[in-house]
């Protein structure tokens, strides 16, 4: 995956330090995309269903509740400490509704599903391998939004942002979240940037555009509430992964807050 150039945004709050002067821990967010079966993966970004259950029944036993990643900045802000994990599903394939949501719902779990707005009703026509999969429709997507569950922009065409033309830059980053708010009839919240690749400018557009968060991939010093790191999960992750997973980005966090203490002694 291409690396991120973060902002030095932080979190709970947009702009500035914790109470404290150090940086909160970034939250626990996993990456999800395609939940379907499919003989032909070759990006490895589909997980099966059977394989998508075990793992939402993997976090509910041990105490996690998946939530979109509204909610999870929320409970952030307002203090509460509940075993919270970020649930995101990029690109908007229709099986979202399909296979995701039943399962999610049976466990009380909500999450957040990042759509292409000039490609709904499409297939992921940026995929130049694999299957062609639908996505979800208009309608389904104002349903999906009346029914609780936060959709976010991928972007207007799934384009990667870094060194576009500031006119293109600003019709995928803001064009799209213009779109999408008059078709849900809500602000949009989220953006997602395209194969979590992205630069300074792409953030400031993503900024000056009036989302709140925006979720990039790789886990960065510098990540932030405009570049949030997500952990990758696929059908190979079982609970053994799952846990090294967990833990790894626990680790990740002690060592970004001991470099943060030593950049400032």
């Amino acid at each position: 995956m291409v690396a991120e150039l973060t902002g030095r945004t932080y979190l709970p709050q947009q702009g500035g330090p914790s109470g404290n002067g150090r940086r909160p821990a970034m939250p626990w967010i996993l990456m999800y995309h395609s939940v379907a079966d499919e003989e032909e993966d070759p990006y490895l970004l589909t997980v099966s269903p059977g394989r998508f259950a075990q793992q939402m029944r993997w976090l509910a036993v041990r105490g996690w509740r998946g939530v979109s990643v509204r909610e999870l900045l929320a409970a952030r802000a307002a203090g509460r400490r509940e075993r919270l994990v970020g649930l995101t599903f990029d690109d908007g394939y229709a099986d979202f509704a399909g296979h995701v949501v039943p399962v999610l719902s049976e466990h009380g779990f909500t999450a957040t599903a990042f759509v292409v707005t000039e490609r709904l009703g499409d297939v992921n026509c940026w995929d130049a391998e694999g299957p062609r999969k639908p996505l979800l429709t208009e309608r389904q997507v104002c349903e999906l939004a009346a029914a609780g569950w936060e959709i976010g922009s991928h972007g207007m065409s799934h384009l990667a942002l870094p060194e576009v033309p500031p006119g293109v830059l600003r019709a995928e980053v803001e064009g799209s979240r213009t779109l999408l708010t008059e078709l849900l009839g809500e602000p949009v919240r989220g953006f997602c940037y395209p194969y979590g690749a992205l630069d300074a400018a792409a953030i400031r557009a993503v900024q000056r555009a009036g989302y709140d968060y925006a979720v990039a991939i790789r886990h960065s010093a510098l990540a932030g509430r405009y570049a949030l790191p997500r952990c990758y999960v696929g059908d190979r992750d079982g609970a053994w992964r799952l846990r090294a997973k967990r833990g790894r980005h626990g680790l990740r966090e002690v060592i970004a807050d001991l470099r943060r203490r030593g950049a400032a002694e």
